[in-house]
């Protein structure tokens, strides 16, 4: 059983559909997908496996990725009636959802690039639990970039784990010490600790909650102590003041592009025949 299966069993339940049930038994219908705002398409390859579960047909009229005009037909589907109603919300809350984040992620995307080519945008773990492989797919789709997927594919040294462990030298320290194989990342809420995690040859410096004007001057003074280390920003960053970190971060990481962000509209509209 996969995510898609979980996510059918959720609406279905053990007695299915029970208003479609009633109503037909073997009326075939197609229907249309229809993007009703201008928008970064995302989610139609998750919605073509809703269908084929619910034993519909789905027909992809553009690619995931895509910019689209309010009006567009995104998809076509075809088959028994019942199929087609027991997938139509799962698949469009889907696409609406990935829609969302991929035309946002775009937009500031487009806008940071403008100022500098190299920087990119990412997500964070700020996810909804049991969709996040979607929404990070949603980010990429966008231009944006996962970040790690969890704990377990990259280091991250927080906050937290510095209150722990008492320093960042410490915690530096311990992590290389056990981890080869993976990038270490550190974040950091001053100066003084973005300078020894520089010196000590993190590979990521995550400059966190710092106001643009002081996220340079620091980014500056990493870049002389290491000019390989990269350099994100992190923390009160959205679409009004992205533009003023963009000029001097590698990396712009938000939290918001998964957590906040307001889905697009989409519908579908059933075509007898």
């Amino acid at each position: 059983m996969d995510d898609i299966d979980e996510f059918l069993k959720e609406d279905l339940g053990a007695e299915g559909d029970v208003t479609s049930d009633s109503l037909f038994t073997n009326e075939t219908a197609s229907a249309e997908i229809i993007a009703k705002e201008d928008c970064v398409v995302a989610g139609l390859e998750e919605a073509k496996k809703v269908f084929e579960k619910t034993g519909a047909k789905m027909t992809s009229e553009i690619d995931d990725g895509v910019f689209v005009k309010k009006g567009t037909i995104v998809a076509k589907i075809k088959g028994p009636a019942r199929s087609i109603l027991k997938g139509e919300r799962l698949a469009l809350n889907i696409i609406c959802r990935m829609s969302g984040i991929a035309t946002e992620t775009k937009t500031l995307v487009d806008l940071c690039k403008k100022i500098n080519p190299k920087v990119t945008i990412a997500a964070t773990r700020k996810t909804t639990p049991g969709f996040r492989e979607y929404e990070k797919k949603a980010v990429i789709l966008g231009g944006g970039e996962s970040h790690r997927f969890g704990l377990y594919d990259a280091v991250l040294i927080k906050d937290n784990h510095l209150k722990i462990v008492g320093s960042a030298e410490e915690a530096i320290k311990r992590v290389k010490e056990k981890i080869k194989n993976k990038i270490i990342e550190m974040e950091v809420e001053n100066e003084r600790d973005a300078l020894i995690a520089a010196k000590m040859n993190v590979d990521v410096i995550m400059l966190d909650n710092f106001d643009a004007k002081s996220a340079m001057d620091v980014a500056k003074k990493i870049r002389k102590i290491n000019r390989n280390v990269l350099i994100e920003v992190s923390g009160g960053i959205n679409k009004g003041n992205i533009e003023k970190y963009a000029s001097f971060a590698d990396r712009i990481s938000m939290g918001y592009l998964t957590h906040s962000v307001k889905s697009k509209d989409f519908s579908l509209e059933i075509r007898i025949f």
